[in-house]
């Protein structure tokens, strides 16, 4: 009796399917049952559509393996992987913003994102080590969909240096460096220094970079700044914010650009005194908002510790 662990004896190609479909009938978790289901289907149908050799067969699986063998501490090529593929993009979209239907705020995590970031005042800096390039100044405000305030959210804030690099990926960076958590004041709004980000390649050193390769597309995300905010009571918001002026800002390698993610970075000349004594021009200012959507507050797994 099918799945009752009873061997399934299968007579051809066509057999396979509902043998693997019919062992798994009677699994307890029902949303896992689904899940699985539905991989197999379109797992098996996709074999078929492209009448998978075995040589490919073994070279997809190697590159499963590449992404095990790839990813550490320091780098996730898994979540790489599902970037370049558009997956992580789509299922934000699927899960936000009614049901994927309408702009919302969410992006991807992307694989840089790391738990624990040092405590940052309103106001301060989220440099830790010399890093050279035109100043940033960011003023956000973190309402719900009714344009009302919420205090006391926390916001984690990571971004890239002007050379494209997060610091750790650069040995020149002291660890955390442009990275903060800031908390919202009573009327939602939180503010840092930083430097203006950077487009930069993703790694390409794995199978993630093999596929770019061989689809013929450039690596390049387009300059932006991460930026995560959770509350109890409010469902965690991680999102994105894009320079408007960057080449590849229509061709972001993991297509995460959305209209609702393109940010305001403005340029100041000389002729405008910087908030700061010590800035020299040219130095940016962006404003923007941020909207949460009650829910489960949930900090996602950290890609990378």
């Amino acid at each position: 009796m099918a799945g009752t662990g009873e061997p399934q004896i299968i007579a051809g190609a066509d057999g396979v399917t509902p043998a693997v479909l019919a062992a798994m009938a009677a699994m307890p978790d029902r949303r896992l049952h689904a899940i699985l289901s539905a991989l197999v289907r379109h797992l098996h149908a996709f074999a078929r559509e492209v009448r998978l050799t075995e040589a490919e067969w073994e070279a997809g699986v190697e590159c499963l393996n590449r992404i095990g063998r790839t990813t550490d501490d320091r780098h996730n090529e898994g979540v790489l992987m599902s970037d370049v593929l558009g997956l992580s993009t789509l299922v934000c979209l699927l899960n936000n913003g009614d049901a994927g239907a309408t702009e919302t705020a969410a992006a991807l995590l992307g694989p840089f994102w790391r738990d624990g970031a040092p405590r940052v005042a309103n106001g301060g800096s989220l440099l830790r080590s010399p890093t050279p390039g035109p100043a940033l100044f960011v003023r956000g405000r973190v309402t719900g969909p009714d344009g009302a305030p919420i205090g006391e959210a926390r916001v984690d804030v990571w971004q890239s240096s002007p050379v494209g690099l997060y610091e750790n990926q650069d040995p020149d960076q002291a660890d955390m460096n442009l990275r903060g958590i800031l908390t919202t004041d009573a009327d939602g709004r939180f503010a840092f220094r930083s430097v203006r980000p950077a487009g930069y390649p993703v790694p390409t050193h794995g199978p993630a970079g093999d596929v770019l390769r061989a689809q013929g597309r450039h690596p390049y995300r387009p300059a932006h700044l991460h930026v995560l905010c959770a509350k109890p009571g409010w469902k965690t918001l991680v999102s994105q914010v894009f320079d408007p002026h960057d080449p590849y800002l229509a061709s972001d390698a993991v297509f995460g650009v959305t209209a609702a993610l393109i940010g305001d970075f403005v340029e100041h000349g000389p002729g405008e005194a910087p908030p700061e004594p010590d800035i020299a021009a040219p130095w940016y200012s962006l404003d923007h908002t941020f909207v949460m959507e009650p829910g489960e507050s949930r900090l996602p797994r950290p890609p990378i510790a």
